[in-house]
This record gives structure tokens, sequence and C-alpha cells, in this order.
């Protein structure tokens, strides 16, 4: 069914004009992955009008059915595209609350070995299936209608790719998905995540290849990811200098920093790489990047949280997005973290933050993953106190506009969310089969 939106305040993502207009959308077409471009602009609500009493124009078999329109009149509420999340980590959707740790961590490798490292290898398929489909009714209701992950069970590998895929898709999202595979639970996990990869890119799905991190890597590994990265035209999706034990172990048995060393790998060589955090790079690594096609994943939340620092990335050249490490899913949220961890890391100005809110778009684009097409649209009901036009709108972005605002959503064409209720799927169905494999997981981890 095809969408009109009418008594709609077109916000344009690019240079953020405003104007009153209409706007009719199309659905994607079901297995296309290219096809989802179908979002056309209406001046007035005249022209809409006459639209929808025009006489329909004659289908591929020359038939002069009307395909049915649903008219959503936005009553003057802006409209813009909908957002993408850049790094994400699905499964810690059932952390909060999460029993303590056995002891309270007092570094970053204990927090991974006390927390994360816990709870991922107590996953099971149901358990990774509740967090997706979790993870994208949280995503829907804060206007993300794409999410990039990188996911870890390394107890229940076979299959967890396409389960995540299928729970995502349910609910409507489009997604870029990997296994973050790593030699720290030995080598039948290791050749599980190898396997799991290569079965789900030769399915035909679009995704990464994950790594962990450098200290969880070996040399086998790495050169296998990549080799497995080029073989099917995608590249690694990786965590880089999140903490300095990343890098001190790379110096211990390498002799070269981190990104030294996933350049002398070839891991720097395809623009469909992300790399997540790089917090803490010396300025040869930061030269290595700058030339390099690679993007690179901000997120300020989860390395506050996490106490390693914060990263500066204003000459790691054009290709910086947003994520939220698993820390959350609300891009509005992380674009204001990031400013305003921004201002003592790079003196981050509004355009290039707003810049790296948008930038994972262009990621997807250049991949050619399906799902994040201009029939991704977000209704905003943003009663502003002061005005909005093109000059001042990225201060509402960072200073006024939130979650909360999020009204209705359009993911691939269709809607998602209406009034802030999930559409797609019976949002009832999905909390309890999350609070039930929640349950579940937490019981493990006592």
């Amino acid at each position: 069914m095809e969408l009109l939106l009418t008594n709609a305040r077109w916000l344009d993502p690019d240079n953020l004009t405003i104007r009153d207009t209409c706007l009719r959308i199309r659905p994607s077409p079901d297995g296309g992955p290219k096809k989802e471009l179908e979002s056309d602009q209406f001046q007035d609500s005249e022209t809409c009008l006459e639209f929808l009493d025009a006489p329909p124009a004659p289908d591929a078999e020359g038939s002069d059915r009307q395909p049915p329109v649903r008219v959503i009149d936005c009553g003057g509420k802006l409209v813009t595209r909908s957002f993408a999340l850049g790094h994400h980590h699905l499964y810690s959707t059932f952390a909060r609350g999460m029993p303590a740790p056995p002891r309270t961590p007092t570094n970053f490798p204990e927090i991974l070995d006390l927390i994360w490292w816990r709870l991922d290898k107590r996953l099971d398929l149901p358990m990774i299936e509740a967090s997706a489909l979790a993870t994208a009714l949280l995503c829907a209701k804060r206007g993300v209608t794409f999410v990039i992950d990188h996911h870890a069970s390394p107890f229940a590998v076979n299959g967890s790719l396409e389960t995540i895929a299928k729970a995502f898709e349910s609910v409507g999202l489009g997604h870029l998905l990997c296994y973050e595979m790593s030699c720290r639970d030995g080598e039948a996990v290791k050749e599980a995540g190898l396997e799991e990869t290569q079965r789900y890119l030769a399915s035909g799905r679009i995704g990464q290849v994950g790594l962990h991190a450098s200290f969880t890597v070996d040399d086998d590994l790495l050169a296998r990811a990549v080799a497995l990265a080029d073989r099917y035209g995608t590249g690694l999706h990786m965590h880089v200098a999140e903490d300095m034990a990343d890098q001190n172990h790379c110096l211990h048995h390498y002799g070269k920093r981190v990104v030294q060393r996933l350049a002398d790998a070839g891991a720097l060589a395809s623009p469909h790489t992300l790399l997540a955090h790089c917090v803490h790079l010396d300025e040869a690594e930061r030269e290595l990047l700058r030339d390099s096609p690679v993007y690179v994943a901000q997120a300020s939340e989860s390395n506050l949280n996490n106490n390693v620092g914060l990263g500066r990335y204003d000459d790691l050249g054009p290709r910086v997005i947003l994520g939220t490490d698993g820390m959350h899913v609300d891009m509005l949220r992380s674009l204001k973290a990031a400013f305003i961890a921004g201002q003592s890391a790079e003196s981050l100005g509004f355009q290039e933050a707003y810049a790296r809110l948008r930038r994972t778009h262009e990621l997807i684009r250049e991949i050619g993953a399906p799902g994040d097409g201009a029939n991704n649209l977000v209704i905003l009901d943003y009663d502003s106190p002061t005005p909005l036009t093109p000059e001042n709108m990225l201060g509402h972005f960072l200073f006024g506009l939130e979650a909360i605002h999020v009204h209705t959503v359009i993911a691939q064409g269709r809607l998602v969310v209406e009034d802030r209720r999930l559409v797609s799927r019976d949002e009832s169905e999905i909390l309890a089969f999350a609070h039930e494999q929640t349950q579940r997981l937490w019981e493990r981890l006592r």
C-alpha cells in the first residue's frame, strides 16, 4: 500500500530546508535489494488531492487498477529521513538490571571479562531472537530504521545471524550484520565464527566480517577474515584501540600498533570496513586511517561509561559515523553525546556533528545493503517554542529534538510505528518474549 503524507513540513536531511508539502511513499518490493528509493514530494495539498483523484497509470500488465493509498494527515508536523545506528551490540538489550558481576571491574579488560563476555557466553538462539526483536522495537520507536550490529554468542554461533536478520525484518527494519569472531574461546569457536560468517554471506545476505579486537585476534584469524571479506566484496567490522590494553598487547606480541597491524594485513583497503572506537591512536595511525577508505564509528557514551577516554576524530577523514556500542538505540541522544564530548576532545562543530549522524547512510549505500532508501521517514511531533529555520535547524537537532518527539515511523515505505506505538508487530508480545528470555539469561548469570 502506498502512503500519502499530507500537511507535512518536509525537513530536507541534506540541506535542512523546510517546506510545506505532501509526500507519496511507495513500499520497497519484497526481496528487492536496491529498489527502495521511492519517495515523491508534492508541492502543496492541492496537488496531493489531484493525485488522489487522477486516473491511474497502467501497470506493467496494462491494468488500470489504482494501487491502494493510505492518507496520513501530518497536521503540520516535521517529516524527515529516519536514522541509522552505526555500531551496536543488540545482545546488550538484556543487560538492563542484570545481576551484578562477581566483583567490581577495575579496568577495561575486567569489564569485558566480568560483564560482557560473561553475558555473551550464556546466550542461546531464543535469547538472541528475543534480544533482536526487542532491539528492533526500541529502534523503531526512536526513529531508527537501520542497524549495523556486531554480534557475539560464542556458544550459540550457528544460525545466529539469520535469526537476527529475520527478527529485524519481521519488525520492518534494515540491517547490516556480522558475527564478532575472536580467539578468546578456543579454536572450535573461532572456526564456528568463520563458518557462520561464510554461510551468511554465501546465502546472498549483505553483511560484514566481524572481529572483536586485535588483542583477541591472532594472525591466522585476521588473515582469514580479510580473505573472507575480499571473497564476498565486503569489509571488516572491528573494535580498534578502544583501550590502551589493545595497543599494549599489539606492541608486545607483534611489535607494532593496532592500525599498523591492520594495514599490514590488508584490512584497511575496503571502503566497506568499519572500525569502532579508535580512541588511542598515535599520529602515524591517524595518518593511515586518514589515507584509507575505511569508516570509523564514534561511541562517546560507551567510552565514558568504560572510562577508556574520548577519541579525537576531526583529522581521521570524512568517514566518521555515530554508534552507541550497545548503550542504547537513540541516535538523537548519541548525536548530543558526540557533540558534548567533542567540545573537549576536538572542538566539534554543529555541522560536523550532524554530518556524522547522517554519514552512516553513506556507508550503507556504499556497501549496497537494502533497507535504507528514501522511503524511510520519521514524523516528529516537535512543538518548539522558538522558530525553525534552515539557519538554526542544527541547533534544534543538538538541543531540542529528542526521541520523545518521534510520533510515526515509516520503514521501507511501510508504517512500523504510528502515534508512538509499534504497528508492524505486536509490541506486548515482543516484550513478553523478551522478559521470558531475559529471566532465562539472568538465571545463567547467577
